[in-house]
């Protein structure tokens, strides 16, 4: 897995934290920058931190399923990729709220990261730097959710579900790269 398809996956992994975000910057009667930031760093850390749970757990599995691990990457993405498709198209008010205590946002952090422990898991099996990946996907993400506050800010809810099905759609289609990568039918 190289550098590229890390930081696809850390722009799709990136779009949850992104519709809140956008929900949040919603909340906002005036733009305040020192939110977005912290909102950033919340979503950054916990999307960084998550893979490397999943790396840790996915070393352990490694060599009883390194026959088969492009199948569960796939299927890992692809359900990932379409819960976030089918996740877009609800409309969830309880996140559209200016809030940003260490409760609030350890909670959002979390419920926006679960699908980064699963492609930590993926890392394992395809020996990448965990170090460069989670400092990608960390950036990333701070960095698309502080965005994402001053877009919900501006624009409102209009491109919250269109974030998700696009991230939902990248995850997929790398999924199915690596499927057909590792089944010789697509050579790169």
């Amino acid at each position: 897995m190289g550098l590229i398809e890390v930081f696809l996956i850390g722009i799709g992994l990136a779009m949850d934290a992104f519709a809140v975000s956008i929900c949040k910057g919603l909340s906002m009667k005036k733009m305040e920058w020192k939110k977005a930031y912290i909102i950033g760093l919340y979503f950054g850390v916990f999307q960084a931190l998550m893979p490397v749970i999943g790396y840790l757990l996915g070393i352990g599995f490694e060599d009883k399923i390194t026959s088969i691990d492009h199948w569960l990457v796939f299927i890992l993405l692809t359900f990932i990729g379409c819960n976030m498709i089918k996740d877009s198209f609800k409309k969830n008010d309880k996140d559209a709220d200016e809030n940003i205590d260490f409760r609030t946002m350890l909670i959002l952090s979390i419920a926006t990261s679960i699908d980064a422990l699963a492609v930590g898991i993926t890392f394992a099996f395809f020996n990448v730097n965990i170090f460069l990946a989670i400092s990608i996907i960390g950036i990333v993400t701070f960095a698309i959710s502080t965005i994402g506050v001053k877009i919900g800010n501006v624009f409102g809810d209009k491109y919250e579900s269109k974030a998700e099905i696009a991230g939902g759609i990248i995850l997929i289609l790398i999924g199915l790269k690596i499927l057909l990568e590792h089944l010789g039918i697509l050579i790169l």
